[in-house]
């Protein structure tokens, strides 16, 4: 496979080098590229050095069998008819096609035969909460219809970047040093905070980010769920972390989810309350599947279930989901 990564610079960019190398994708040959700024530079993959090529209106992808966006919306949408024009597939990591009708938004482990139908030749990669929580209401939904769903996201620096990253940490420095505080990534200082805010406010009262959490669950899993979101941001470094309340059709057991969970594809099930097992983001960054804990019936709800997930946002939430889309499509003969 002749692959591209666009926006190879980026914290997902540099991420889609490591599953690649990590999962063995069978690539022939790889191209970088990047924004002016990243242009010129140098990245080793398997022990080639390849220098980041300026992203331009050309023909430099054809040929080009599977390219991974991960540059931004605006970026995505300039580009695209560029990217695809000469047959290549887009797995786009961006905002910017998830909802339109004629662009399939995949989670392998949910709706992977979605990503056959794509007239554009563009597939969608899911917001980064949206995913793992889909992943985790798949095992439930195959029990019984999930009907509503609350959430609260206790979301890491590194959904913002790795800029977003690395300020945290110098704030934490700068806290402890007592000296004045770096805030240019995030609204307010995030060392020693929560900010219940990520993205901009609608006119409901809602974020930008928990409205794609309505709608984009609502696409993949080809439902009527209806998605109630609180996303906040919190000084972990890396990895997501959601506490999610379903109501379903008919109760379910602690047991039958329990059950569940452990036979899901892409979800290990860390739940030991006796010997304070459950999943956290300390732990669980870098990891690949989304980790599920603290299985509880609702006290308010007979038909209601409450769990706790962690999931490395950069990987599971934008890289691997992507490049599992692309293994996918290879095993289907699809590409």
């Amino acid at each position: 496979m002749k692959v591209a990564i666009v926006g190879a610079s980026g914290a997902v960019g540099q991420e889609f080098l490591r599953v690649l190398d990590e999962r063995n994708f069978p690539i022939e040959e790889l191209f970088l590229f990047g924004s002016p700024r990243s242009a010129g530079s140098k990245y080793s993959f398997r022990g080639k050095e390849i220098e980041v090529k300026l992203l331009q209106h050309n023909d430099d992808f054809k040929g080009v069998d599977i390219a991974f966006a991960s540059a931004g919306a605006g970026t995505s949408k300039e580009f695209a008819g560029t990217i695809t024009k000469h047959g290549t597939v887009m797995i786009d990591n961006s905002s910017a096609f998830r909802m339109d009708e004629d662009i399939p938004l995949v989670v392998p482990e949910v709706n992977a035969t979605d990503a056959k139908a794509r007239p554009r030749n563009i597939i969608a990669n899911p917001n980064c909460t949206t995913i793992q929580m889909v992943v985790a209401l798949k095992a439930i939904e195959g029990l019984s219809h999930i009907r509503r769903v609350h959430v609260s996201t206790y979301q890491a620096a590194s959904g913002a970047g790795a800029a977003a990253m690395d300020e945290l940490y110098t704030q934490c420095q700068q806290v402890l040093a007592h000296e004045p505080v770096t805030v240019e990534k995030f609204p307010y200082q995030l060392a020693f905070n929560l900010i219940p805010q990520i993205d901009v406010f609608t006119d409901n009262g809602y974020t930008k980010e928990e409205m794609k959490m309505f709608n984009e669950t609502r696409k993949i899993m080809h439902s009527d769920i209806r998605v109630s979101a609180t996303c906040v941001r919190v000084p972990a470094l890396r990895a997501h972390s959601e506490s999610i309340w379903v109501e379903t059709e008919r109760p379910i057991s602690v047991e039958e989810a329990r059950d569940a969970f452990s036979k899901a594809e892409g979800i290990v099930l860390d739940d030991n309350p006796a010997e304070k097992k459950y999943p956290m983001p300390l732990f669980l960054s870098g990891k690949d599947p989304v980790y599920v804990g603290r299985i509880r019936k609702d006290l308010a709800n007979d038909n209601g279930l409450a769990f706790w997930i962690v999931g490395d946002q950069i990987k599971k939430g934008a890289a691997l989901n992507a490049v599992q889309i692309a293994e996918y499509l290879l095993a289907e003969n699809d590409i």
